[in-house]
C-alpha cells in the first residue's frame, strides 16, 4: 500500500467523497461518478486542493495576515473553538462568527448586534487578509461581500453549490462536510499554523540578532557561546563499531523480510549538476555502463524486494529544478514494483534561512540535519509509523555506492539504537593497524566531511553520509518538543573554521538522539559523484554494478582508490565526453593528473602514477591502445 492510498483512504473513512443528489455542471470536474442517485466526490481532486489550500494559508501565515473563520453549523463550534485557541485566533468577540451581512463592507468600526443565535457579537474593525468558511451556505452573504472587498475565500464546497457562489472562491475544496472530515481539515489547518508560526519566530529571532550593532557585547557574547558549544560537542565521543563484528543476518528469509518491512528509505536527491555543466540532477548522469543512480537505487531495492518478499519503498526528495528530470527517469522503470516516491523539497521541506544557494552543487544540502527533521515532524511521520517503519535510511544526493543493508538494521533493532552514521576510514588514517578488531570510541572532531575542500589528512574517519534514525524516537522527541528545527546559530561561510561546519552537519541530529553510534564501513560504500575526475572513476573498468550495486573490480590489488585530477578542459561534461573516445583501463592506476588539450584514443591503459600536461598552445593525443606506466608527458615526444 502507497502512501498516497494511506491518505486516501484517511479521506474516505471522513466519509469526505459523499456528495448530494444534486450535482451541478461545474461541479462535474470533482465527481468520480454517482453511487445510488448521490454524487461521488473525487478523493484525488480533494486531496489536491486541500493542499492548494493550506499552501496558500500557510503562506499568509509567513505574512502575518489576518484571518477570519466562518461556521454557521453549531456542530463544529466545539472544533473551531479548540483551533482558534491553539493558532493563536481566538478571542470571544471575533469567534462567534454570523449570519449576518454587512460584517465585513461596514467595519471601518466595531459595530455590536445580536446574532440569530441571540448571541452579542462584535464586527472586525479591519477586513481579515483571508477568509476561511467552513460550512457553506447557498446565500451567504459574507462570501459575496468578500468577493466584493477582493478577499482570498477557502470554502469547503459540496455538489449542490450554484455557480454563482462557487465562482467567488478562490480555493475551493470539495468535500462532504462531515464532522470526521471538519476535524481532519481543522487539524492540518492547525499544524500549518503552529509550523509556519515557529519558523516565523525563529526567523524574527536571528533577524534581530543579525540586526544589533557590532559593538553590542551581547553579540560577541552569543558568539563565544555558540563556538564554545561547537567545541564542547566536538570533543564528545561517539562509538564506532566495525562492520565485520556485526551479527550476521538469519538465514531464515522470513525473519529477513520482517526486518527489511520496518524500513524505509530516504534518498535526497536536489544536487544538480551544474558544477559539471549538466544542466539536469546527479542522479541522472551514466555511472556504470548505461545505468545511472537512480537506475542503481531502484534495482538494489527491486533485488531485496524480491529475495525476501518484502516492501521496501523509496521516498526521493527533490529539488524544485530536479523534480521533472526526476519523474523522467523514474518513469522508465514503469514495471518495476518498488514503491516510489518522488517529493519536492521546496514545498514540504523549506530551507533553513541560514542556507543560502550557492553557484555549485549544494542548493539542498543533504547534510543539514534541519531539512530532514522538517520532514519528519511534518505528517509523513505518522503514516510512515502507521505503515509499520520504524527505521529511515537517509542516503546523501552525492553517494553512488551507498547500500540497503539489512545486517545493519539488524543490528540496530537488536540493540535499540535510535541513530547510526556510516564512516569509512581515511587514507591518512594507518590501515594496517587491528583498530577495526572491537568497538572503539573516537571524537566528534575526528570525523570529517567527505569533501575535497576538507583537509582529510587531519582525520581518522569520513562521514560518507549515509544516516539509520529510528522513526519511533523520532516521534517522541517531536511530542516532546526536543527537537530543533532550523540550525541557524552555525556559520555556512566556506572559510569558517572545520569545526563549525562539522558541528552543523553532524551535531544537527545526532545531538537529540540516546547512544549514537558510528558503523566503519568499507570505503567502497563512499563513491561520490562530485565532479568529472569522480565520474572518470565510477564509468572505468575499475567498477561494475550487480543487482544495483557497485562492485569493485577483483583485479585491483591496493585497497585505495586511485587519485584522479582532471584540469580545467575536463571540468564539463560535454568536454570530458568529447576528449575520451572511451574509458581508459585504470585497474593498475595509483594517480592521475591531467592538464592542459589533452585527447584519449581508445583502449588506452594507464597504470602507475602519470602526469600528462600538455604545453600552452599544445594539442597532445594519446593514441589508441596506448599503455602509461609511471610516466611524465609533455608532449607527442614523451609517449612511448
Amino acid at each position: 500500500m502507497t502512501l498516497h492510498s494511506i491518505v486516501i483512504q484517511k479521506l474516505l473513512s471522513t466519509k469526505a467523497h459523499v456528495g448530494r443528489q444534486a450535482a451541478t455542471h461545474h461541479f462535474k470536474l470533482y465527481t468520480y461518478g454517482f453511487r445510488n442517485r448521490m454524487a461521488i466526490i473525487d478523493s484525488d481532486k480533494t486531496l489536491i486542493c486541500m493542499r492548494n489550500a493550506l499552501n496558500f494559508i500557510g503562506s499568509l501565515v509567513r505574512q502575518k495576515g489576518r484571518f477570519m473563520f466562518v461556521n454557521t453549523n453549531w456542530l463544529f463550534d466545539e472544533i473551531i473553538e479548540e483551533m482558534t485557541k491553539k493558532i493563536g485566533c481566538y478571542s470571544p468577540s471575533a469567534t462567534a462568527l454570523w449570519r449576518m451581512s454587512g460584517i465585513l463592507t461596514n467595519s471601518a468600526s466595531p459595530k455590536k448586534f445580536k446574532s440569530r443565535h441571540k448571541r452579542l457579537c462584535f464586527g472586525p474593525t479591519q477586513p481579515p487578509d483571508c477568509l476561511v468558511v467552513i460550512d457553506t451556505e447557498r446565500k451567504s452573504s459574507l462570501i459575496m461581500e468578500a468577493d466584493r472587498l477582493q478577499i482570498p475565500i477557502v470554502a469547503l464546497v459540496d455538489s449542490s453549490m450554484p455557480l454563482e457562489i462557487y465562482k467567488r472562491i478562490a480555493y475551493p475544496i470539495p468535500a462532504n462536510d462531515s464532522v470526521q472530515f471538519i476535524y481532519l481539515f481543522c487539524n492540518l489547518i492547525t499544524k500549518t499554523f503552529l509550523y509556519e508560526q515557529k519558523r516565523l519566530a525563529s526567523t524574527s529571532a536571528g533577524a534581530v540578532k543579525e540586526d544589533l550593532p557590532k559593538s553590542q557585547p551581547r553579540e560577541n557574547l552569543d558568539q563565544v557561546e555558540e563556538q564554545a558549544k561547537s567545541i564542547d560537542f566536538l570533543k564528545k565521543e561517539v562509538l564506532l563499531v566495525p562492520y565485520e563484528s556485526l551479527a550476521t543476518v538469519p538465514d531464515d528469509i522470513a525473519k529477513t523480510k520482517n526486518l527489511l518491512d520496518k524500513l524505509v528509505v530516504l534518498k535526497f536527491n536536489g544536487a544538480l549538476g551544474t558544477a559539471m555543466g549538466f544542466n539536469g540532477p546527479k542522479s541522472a548522469l551514466k555511472v556504470c555502463g548505461d545505468s545511472t543512480p537512480i537506475d542503481l537505487f531502484l534495482e538494489q531495492i527491486e533485488s531485496l524486494n524480491a529475495k525476501y518478499g518484502c516492501n521496501v519503498p523509496l521516498m526521493l526528495l527533490d529539488s524544485f529544478e530536479t523534480h521533472d528530470e526526476t519523474l523522467k527517469a523514474v518513469g522508465k522503470h514503469k514495471k518495476s514494483k518498488v514503491d516510489v516516491h518522488s517529493l519536492i523539497q521546496g514545498q514540504k521541506l523549506p530551507l533553513d534561512s541560514s542556507q543560502k544557494p550557492r553557484e555549485d552543487d549544494d542548493l539542498y544540502n543533504s547534510d543539514h540535519g534541519s531539512v530532514l527533521l522538517s520532514l519528519l515532524t511534518g505528517g509523513t511521520l505518522d503514516v510512515l509509523l502507521s505503515k509499520g517503519k520504524e527505521f529511515a535510511l537517509v542516503v546523501g544526493s552525492d553517494n553512488v555506492a551507498a547500500v540497503i543493508d539489512p545486517q545493519i538494521l539488524n543490528h540496530l533493532i537488536q540493540n535499540k539504537i535510535e541513530f547510526c552514521m556510516e564512516v569509512t576510514p581515511t587514507a591518512a588514517f594507518d590501515m594496517s593497524t587491528s583498530t577495526y578488531s572491537t568497538p572503539q570510541k573516537c571524537q566528534f572532531a575526528d570525523i570529517a566531511l567527505n569533501s575535497s575542500q576538507s583537509p582529510m589528512d587531519k582525520f581518522k574517519f569520513s562521514d560518507i553520509r549515509n544516516l539509520w534514525v529510528n522513526l519511533t524516537a523520532t516521534k517522541r522527541l517531536v511530542d516532546t518538543n526536543t527537537l530543533k528545527i532550523g540550525n541557524s546559530s552555525f556559520s555556512e561561510d566556506r572559510n569558517s573554521d572545520q569545526m563549525l561546519r562539522q558541528s552543523t552537519a553532524v551535531g544537527s541530529m545526532i545531538k537529540f538522539f540516546d547512544q549514537p553510534i558510528g558503523i566503519i564501513v568499507p570505503r567502497s560504500r563512499s563513491l561520490q559523484l562530485s565532479s568529472t575526475s569522480d565520474l572518470l572513476l565510477l564509468q572505468s573498468d575499475l567498477y561494475t554494478s550487480n543487482e544495483g550495486l557497485i562492485v569493485r573490480n577483483a583485479a585491483r590489488a591496493n585497497p585505495l582508490d586511485p587519485s584522479i585530477d582532471l584540469g580545467s578542459e575536463f571540468e564539463k561534461i560535454n568536454d570530458f565526453q568529447s576528449r575520451f573516445k572511451a574509458i581508459p583501463s585504470i585497474v593498475e592506476l595509483d594517480s592521475l593528473t591531467v592538464r592542459g588539450d589533452v585527447w584519449f584514443g581508445e583502449g588506452v591503459t594507464i597504470k602507475g602514477k602519470v602526469n600528462i600536461v600538455a604545453k600552452p598552445g599544445m594539442k597532445l593525443e594519446i593514441p589508441d591502445g596506448a599503455v602509461l606506466e609511471n610516466q611524465e608527458i609533455n608532449d607527442p615526444a614523451d609517449l612511448k
